[in-house]
């Protein structure tokens, strides 16, 4: 890599060649429990012996750059330069392991950079301002803010002059930078865009630039399985070519692919030329071979089943504690691909699997029903280096093997090989042991061939492998009592993938739109942008203009909702980092939603902090007790939106970490009291005859669900909004003919909470008119008689109350005492959804149509 970068010496100097960089230096890979940034523990014979030796063949051909590593290594030899007593072990202000080792004893010449802002992380020092990171040997920073690299070169002349920093070490820095242009011949070398191969954007994807990417895929794939020699495969077959991965090219080229984490990008307009699975696979046996329903598929098809990973870089692909190894339980979409493969393994159909993946995951039940898988890892845009090996195109043959072990358990997590350059290896208490409970699936080295004989055997049935009957996380106690004892990461650097970053208004009728971590998203009513907080686009500037209402949210991928009343056990806290820009406005509320319109929501405009400038940062933590929610109606047990700002003013803002944090884990005395959030009691309303859509100023919405697993439902119900000139303000609702029983559907109004104690004398009064009670779609199921209406508040719902089987095809004038309303769990001093209409709950909905009008509260 660095030859084919740099050349040699000679080529360095050419316009062809760029200067290229080793990096991080030293021991990244090495942390405990793989944490970015996290801690090596490692001896300085191991860290030598086993994390150092990919830099000695990089610097041997001729690297002139390395780059510093966030990581800390914990070992009495990486000494405080600075003799301060709190040196928390960085390597960014390590000079025994930049100025002493590399520098120094390994005789490197070239330049040392440091990593995005890595100097701010040693104790004592900020991004402007780190004396032990320039003492450490480290020659040129990465400074990403124009404010703090203005200080940084402030401070450094500041310390070199009172002899904080001595000469020397900016001599060296300087010396080194001049040394590297001087190699790479850069005082001579024309600007890039005069450069012989500048403009000349089609020797990317040249052909002979794909030739060599679709070796490389073709000699990295690991084939782990081939029962009865199901491969290579035959171009006369038929096949089904499915799963998550068949035909998307950001799982095929993962992170730091066109953009940071690899994601938003397009077949089309980024990586044109590129071939899927999808696309190889129809080009090697033609497209009336290939079949993307399993429905219409023959039964003698092969399925070819490619899941994988969606892209990430650095800790967007951490694992939280919450989770393990296990593929299908990283994310709702990785579980639809397991749930695939049963389902077509329960069709008896032969599988193949593919198995696109940055790192060795937990797949031992998609093995089990595989006749063949194949670790695909990132395979780039040349699919075809896929198919020919598994059609063994020109005789090509898997020659791929494992470079590090694969977990047979959940939690096999550091585990690998031991090593063979090291006399009498014992493994670190950091890692797992090689014949421990972790046991490797498939060992280092491992991996099969057509032809070949495989020189590591194994013993494991795998149609049969065990299954970890494991249901929490690796960084997790096994849960005993229901009371969570780790924290919830929703939002940022150490977020699992769990919630999804949206936004919507009133102007796109409230459609989740996902918010982009590389560049802004915009709809009417709200913008947001990634920023770095406490690592790179960690974080979002959010803009809400006040055109329309509009809200930024954390929700589940899918919608589905989730069981974390354990956090509410717990006596948590949502926690979350903000820097105020601009006033918050009385409209700006705070809400989780369990599946809406269930919800819990309060008034945060009193709890925030003060704006800070524009141009500075004043990150404050806000803490607020989980109970809070579930005392506005927040039901724990049905989490599917953890956070929610809605606005309906401008109001500009920076948003950072979010979580639910046990108070185990944090006691949060500081928390925002009950009493700061100052809400509002609201007075009994006022009157004798109340118009509730003048009153309510309401929005007219349908929630609807497929009750067997609560899933939402777009197509059940139909509803006509009310004309914007009529009076009676009337309105339709139909349901589809044909939804089965277990489709339901309910229409509310909801809109400003209302206090209606005054009226718990008094009637709802209102017309309807029943056009249909509707058929049941399927014999068997039970017919509508009669509609229902309650009344709802944020805390829970009254009881549903049926108007009887009233006639259909004229108007009734319907009046319903209110005490039959305010019933079960409604708080009839905060109602917010005053008329709630459905066909009965019991019994089909299926045709149901009818209208509403003339809605009004009477004493």
């Amino acid at each position: 890599m660095v030859e084919g970068l740099q050349g040699d010496a000679q080529g360095l100097k050419s316009d062809t060649h760029v200067i290229s960089n080793v990096k991080h230096w030293l021991g990244d890979g090495g942390t405990k429990q793989g944490v970015d940034r996290g801690q090596n523990h490692y001896t300085e014979e191991y860290l030598r012996n086993i994390h150092a030796t990919g830099y000695f063949s990089g610097l041997d051909a001729g690297a002139q750059v390395v780059m510093t590593s966030f990581n800390s290594w914990h070992d009495d030899a990486n000494y405080d330069v600075m003799n301060t007593s709190v040196y928390n072990k960085k390597l960014h202000g390590s000079k025994y392991i930049v100025n002493d080792v590399l520098k120094d004893k390994m005789g490197f010449d070239g330049l040392v950079v440091t990593d995005w802002n890595g100097h701010s992380e040693i104790n004592g020092s900020t991004a402007g301002n780190s004396p032990q990171a320039v003492l450490a040997g480290n020659d040129i920073f990465m400074v990403t803010a124009r404010k703090d690299w203005q200080a940084f070169y402030r401070n450094v002349i500041k310390q070199v002059n009172n002899g904080i920093i001595p000469m020397s070490r900016i001599d060296d820095a300087v010396t080194r930078i001049l040394r590297v242009k001087m190699r790479a011949n850069l005082w001579n070398k024309p600007k890039p865009t005069e450069r012989r191969l500048a403009g000349k954007q089609d020797i990317l994807g040249s052909e002979a630039h794909r030739a060599i990417a679709r070796q490389a895929v073709s000699e990295s794939l690991v084939l782990l399985k081939n029962k009865d020699n199901i491969l290579p495969l035959s171009p006369d077959n038929k096949y089904l070519v499915v799963g998550s991965a068949a035909h998307d090219i950001q799982k095929q080229t993962g992170g730091w692919s066109l953009t940071w984490q690899g994601t938003e990008n397009t077949l089309e307009q980024d990586f044109p030329g590129a071939t899927t699975m999808l696309m190889a696979m129809t080009d090697v046996v033609g497209s009336s071979n290939v079949y993307t329903n399993p429905a219409t598929a023959p039964k003698d098809a092969i399925a070819v089943v490619v899941i994988g990973e969606d892209p990430y870089a650095e800790m967007f692909g951490d694992i939280s504690p919450t989770k393990t190894l296990e593929y299908a339980t990283l994310k709702p979409s990785y579980a639809d691909d397991l749930h695939l493969i049963k389902d077509l393994h329960h069709r008896s159909f032969d599988i193949v699997t593919l198995f696109f993946s940055g790192r060795p995951l937990y797949v031992n039940e998609e093995v089990n029903m595989s006749n063949a898988f194949v670790a695909g890892w990132l395979p780039g845009t040349e699919a075809f280096g896929i198919t020919d090996v598994l059609f063994s195109q020109n005789n090509r043959d898997f020659s791929g093997r494992l470079s590090f072990s694969w977990p047979g358990t959940k939690c096999a997590t550091t585990i690998n090989r031991k090593a063979p350059n090291l006399v009498d290896y014992q493994t670190p208490e950091t890692e797992q042991d090689l014949d421990g409970d972790h046991a490797p699936l498939f060992p280092y080295g491992y991996g099969l061939s057509y032809d070949v004989e495989p020189h590591i055997q194994i013993d494991a049935d795998l149609d049969n492998l065990p299954l970890d009957p494991r249901e929490y996380g690796c960084g997790m106690n096994m849960p005993g009592n229901g009371i969570a004892a780790i924290n919830l990461e929703i939002f940022g650097r150490m977020a699992s993938g769990e919630f999804t970053a949206r936004i919507s208004s009133e102007a796109n009728h409230w459609d989740g739109v996902s918010v982009s971590n590389n560049t802004p998203t915009t709809i009417k009513g709200i913008r947001t942008t990634p920023i770095d907080h406490l690592h790179q686009q960690d974080a979002i500037h959010v803009e809400f203009s006040g055109d329309v209402p509009a809200q930024v949210y954390l929700q589940t991928p899918d919608e589905a909702v989730a069981d974390r009343y354990d956090y509410l056990n717990a006596d948590a806290t949502l926690q979350f980092d903000i820097d105020l820009k601009s006033p918050a406005p009385k409209s700006m509320m705070l809400a989780m939603h369990c599946g809406w319109p269930c919800l819990g929501q309060i008034p945060i405009h009193n709890i925030l902090p003060s704006p800070s400038d524009e141009n500075e940062t004043s990150w404050t933590t806000i803490k607020i007790p989980l109970q809070y929610f579930a005392d506005e109606g927040m039901n724990f047990s049905r989490l599917n939106t953890a956070f929610l700002i809605h606005c309906d003013e401008p109001v500009d803002f920076n948003l950072g970490e979010i979580r639910f944090v046990p108070h185990s884990q944090d006691p949060a005395d500081e928390a925002v009291t009950h009493d700061a959030l100052n809400i509002e009691t609201i007075p009994p309303l006022e009157g004798d005859d109340i118009n509730l859509w003048t009153l309510m100023q309401p929005n007219l919405v349908a929630w609807q669900a497929h009750t067997a697993d609560w899933t939402p439902l777009h197509d059940h119900m139909l509803v006509s909004q009310c004309e914007a000139d009529d009076t009676t303000h009337e309105f339709s609702v139909t349901y589809n003919s044909a939804s089965p029983e277990d489709y339901k559907g309910v229409v509310l109004m909801q809109g400003i909470t209302q206090n209606l104690s005054a009226f718990t004398s008094g009637q709802l009064v209102f017309d309807v008119y029943i056009e249909s009670y509707g058929k049941p779609a399927t014999f068997g199921e039970t017919q509508c008689e009669t509609l229902v209406v309650k009344m709802e508040s944020p805390t829970g719902s009254g009881n549903d109350y049926p108007l009887g089987p009233l006639e259909t095809g004229k108007w009734h004038s319907v009046s319903v005492p209110m005490y039959e309303l305010n019933t079960g769990a409604l708080d009839i001093t905060k109602v917010n959804k005053p008329f709630a209409t459905l066909a009965e709950w019991d019994a089909s909905q299926a045709g149901v149509k009818y209208r509403i009008r003339n809605i009004r509260l009477k004493k």
